[in-house]
């Protein structure tokens, strides 16, 4: 027999059902549909209580209120407005458990502090819902919203991240004076079109005789990368597994070095975060931080 949903379950059974309070109803078992009944209430509950409290976030300590909002939404049967008001509250608990946590911390971070406005976010929700004439359309809502979501984000990391790029700055001025060390210029586009010049620098441990890589040439390269206070975060070398990559699918510092670096070349190399993640935070690397990596060029897969 295909299993049933809990929720489909809870449906069948809801026909036994002789209470809207929050007790449970007592079973009668008087024919074969009332067995069947019972036990399907039964058998499709497994995992219930782990998703009310995981997904929904239900406080066990409030069972038997649970217990009574399920009492009366099977026993609500096909009326159609306790159909809207049940599906409302259902919805409504979505936005408070996981819209708007969600959207807090994608903008906010672990900043527990600061929210968007539950009363704004309704009554444009409210406002789209019900079909009425909004204060813009749908199309300039979803361009608002990537926009300022985009604005607020990256003042908020910031904030936060701000101490990684004055960091990242000092390092890369005081690196430049030293012995060795060469400057590759760059000039690096902007979300919004503006276009800043920035570089890459970079210290020539072995010279290679080789080719050089086009930006669309699949490469064969050995790397290490560090952050400026020597943390490790990520190597082949130590996996003694050589990595293959297109040079114009990696972060921009990799594109500009790999596109001047001749087969057989190992160059330590120093990027500025604007070419690296930038507000981005990926594993040990924080927002804005400026990378170290040691790379050598072993071999250019293909001449595209």
């Amino acid at each position: 027999m295909k299993k049933l949903t809990f929720v489909a379950a809870m449906a069948i059974a809801a026909v036994a059902f002789t209470s809207c309070g929050n007790g449970t109803p007592k079973a009668d078992l008087k024919n074969d549909v009332d067995t069947l009944s019972y036990a399907l209430g039964m058998s499709q509950t497994q995992g219930l209580k782990e998703y009310l409290v995981s997904t929904l976030g239900v406080d066990t300590a409030y069972m038997d209120d649970f217990v009574k909002g399920m009492n009366e939404g099977a026993n609500a049967g096909d009326d159609k407005r306790k159909v809207a008001y049940y599906a409302g509250i259902q919805i409504g608990q979505q936005i408070s458990n996981q819209m708007m946590k969600g959207i807090n911390h994608q903008l906010f971070g672990n900043d527990s502090t600061q929210t968007i406005s539950l009363k704004n976010f309704m009554a444009g929700f409210i406002t789209a819902t019900t079909g009425k004439v909004g204060l813009m359309t749908i199309e300039q809502a979803q361009e608002t919203a990537t926009t300022k979501m985009q604005e607020i984000r990256s003042k908020a990391v910031e904030k936060e991240f701000g101490a990684n790029k004055k960091a990242g700055e000092e390092f890369l001025a005081a690196n430049a004076k030293k012995e060795g060390v060469k400057v590759l210029p760059v000039v690096v586009e902007q979300p919004d079109g503006k276009k800043i010049n920035s570089f890459v620098q970079y210290k020539v441990i072995k010279e290679g005789s080789g080719a050089i890589p086009a930006d669309t040439s699949l490469v064969k390269v050995h790397y290490e990368g560090k952050l400026i206070d020597g943390t490790v975060f990520d190597s082949s070398l130590q996996r003694n597994q050589a990595a293959e990559m297109y040079a114009n699918r990696v972060i921009k510092g990799w594109t500009e070095i790999l596109t001047h670096m001749p087969v057989g070349s190992e160059w330590e190399v120093y990027i500025p975060q604007e070419l690296a993640y930038g507000e981005r935070e990926t594993g040990q690397i924080k927002p804005f931080s400026a990378l170290i990596f040691k790379i050598q060029l072993l071999e250019i897969k293909n001449k595209k």
